[in-house]
């Protein structure tokens, strides 16, 4: 069936087949190369964790005398887990305590001594990775035993105040409210360190900090709301930055539900390696499908940078690129939120027939993922009546078109933190829409050949135009071309340049990392 679009199934076979050509090379790359953030995430997996008096995470610490002594083109685990074997420490925190104090040297065992690391190494990781099949196992008896939300979209909604005390209530509020799902969005700047930092926060700017224990607390919460609520109350945090595998791998340690996790968001927008992040997101979109953890991308953000009509194109080609590497990452289609906004000028005319359009387009494409549909932010004025009226149109676009996790918009986006009344506000306008509105997608159909599928099949058209040239770059990958040039959000990175460059490695035979195997399915 070709669908209210009418989209060629031909041309679409080719959108994704270029999807697929544009990032297998990135992939073979993906899989040459460690980072130190993914080393550290195998220590985590194995039971490491805690910081030092000054806050420095003990995974940062052994990581970092192993590296000095043997580098890490090998891997983390054989040198830690030889010295383990040897006697040199009874478990890792008291092995990472005596590195940190310059008392152990390490070596890339051989032989025997290799075999018996290897070994020592898989078993402490499996039971991490055993860890995460469990609180798999318990969202789905949890979601079983209280019931899951009754409707889509899944309402979501950010709850973030730095201090995590404070986000529990609020968060407890706005699931009575009506949200389905709370994103605990993180404090300015953490994308940038390279360390996850420890225990619960009560300070923090723009946001929370994401680390294991506000993780915890907040499920904790949630799970009680959800109790309470009659319904599973999902959980949202960032897998991006310079430590995207960590904070996964805690994600799944500590149930949470979403992740965002998208293919280029950290590169493009804060500057990071490309090398070190197509790393990091393949592992730690493993992680994810591991957990059962629904993604959500990030292409709503080319739209703060780039035109919404002139750039619509790339985000459909993002969306193709970023299902291509979910999904040999072994993410599953359910697993799939890809992200388009409401951006567009309302000034343009025909503005809500185009995003009309954009929507449906998405819908059509990836019709078995949920798709996250996010609010206006950009053309957000300050005029709270005329932000409260375009946050109406967004929400009735997605009644339209179906859409499968809706962000509340706020009328005060943009200008200020939003009050919880500005909250309330936004959930009776969400309310108002779905209610009023219902499956009215069941009976939206754009005319045949009208403004809507012309303007929709001309975004897929130009969509598999930008994977052709994408394609026909020189060079080994590509991709990485392509963002040098700034293709995407407007923003130029080139592949030797941004931050945590200094902490990819090119694997170098012999390399063994037990959570890169056990998470390829490897035994």
């Amino acid at each position: 069936m070709r669908g209210k679009l009418d989209l060629d199934p031909a041309v679409v076979r080719q959108a994704r087949s270029l999807a697929r050509k544009v990032g297998s090379p990135i992939v073979r790359l993906a899989k040459q190369h460690t980072t130190v953030s993914v080393e550290r995430a195998t220590l985590r997996m194995a039971g490491l964790a805690g910081a030092d008096a000054e806050g420095t995470p003990w995974v940062n610490r052994l990581a970092d005398v192993v590296r000095a002594d043997t580098g890490l083109e090998h891997g983390l685990a054989l040198p830690v887990w030889d010295a383990l074997v040897r006697g040199e420490a009874e478990d890792l925190l008291t092995l990472a305590q005596k590195a940190a104090a310059g008392s152990v040297t390490f070596r890339l065992p051989e032989g025997r001594d290799a075999t018996r690391s290897r070994t020592a190494a898989t078993r402490a990781v499996r039971a991490g990775v055993r860890r995460i099949d469990a609180q798999r196992t318990a969202r789905d008896r949890m979601i079983k035993r209280v019931g899951d939300a009754p409707r889509t979209p899944w309402i979501y909604l950010i709850v973030a105040t730095g201090d995590i005390h404070e986000d529990i209530p609020q968060a407890q509020a706005a699931a009575r409210a009506g949200a389905d799902v709370i994103a605990v969005i993180r404090s300015t700047g953490q994308s940038l360190l390279d360390y996850v930092p420890e225990g619960a926060t009560r300070e923090g700017f723009a946001g929370t900090y994401a680390t294991q224990e506000n993780f915890r607390l907040m499920r904790a919460a949630l799970d009680d709301s959800s109790r309470e609520l009659g319904r599973y109350v999902r959980l949202t945090n960032y897998a991006s930055g310079l430590c995207m595998p960590e904070i996964a791998t805690l994600a799944g340690l500590e149930r949470l539900d979403m992740m965002l996790n998208d293919s280029m968001y950290g590169i493009l927008f804060r500057d990071i390696n490309p090398i070190r992040t197509f790393v990091d997101q393949r592992f730690s979109r493993q992680v994810h499908a591991r957990a059962g953890i629904v993604i959500n991308t990030g292409e709503d953000n080319y739209l703060t940078t780039a035109d919404a009509v002139e750039a619509a194109h790339t985000v459909t080609t993002s969306q193709l690129l970023n299902e291509y590497f979910a999904k040999e990452a072994g993410l599953e289609d359910w697993q799939l939120g890809l992200g388009h906004a409401f951006e567009i000028d309302p000034e343009v005319p025909q503005s809500f027939r185009l995003e009309l359009a954009h929507a449906l387009l998405a819908r059509e494409l990836f019709p078995h993922a949920p798709l996250k549909w996010m609010p206006p932010t950009r053309h957000m004025t300050g005029d709270v009546f005329r932000g409260y009226l375009l946050d109406g149109f967004f929400n009735l676009v997605g009644a339209l078109t179906g859409q499968g996790i809706l962000l509340v918009g706020m009328m005060t986006e943009a200008v200020v933190t939003p009050w919880l009344s500005d909250r309330d506000l936004a959930l009776q306008n969400v309310r108002y829409v779905l209610d009023a509105a219902g499956d009215l997608h069941e009976d939206f159909v754009p005319a045949p050949d009208g403004f809507i599928v012309r303007r929709a099949n001309q975004v897929l058209a130009e969509t598999i135009g930008l994977l052709e040239r994408i394609a026909d770059e020189p060079g080994k990958a590509p991709l990485l071309e392509a963002i040098a040039d700034g293709t995407f959000g407007l923003m130029k990175r080139p592949a030797d340049g941004g931050r945590g460059l200094d902490g990819v490695f090119r694997k170098a035979e012999g390399f063994f990392n037990p959570a890169m195997d056990l998470l390829d399915g490897t035994p």
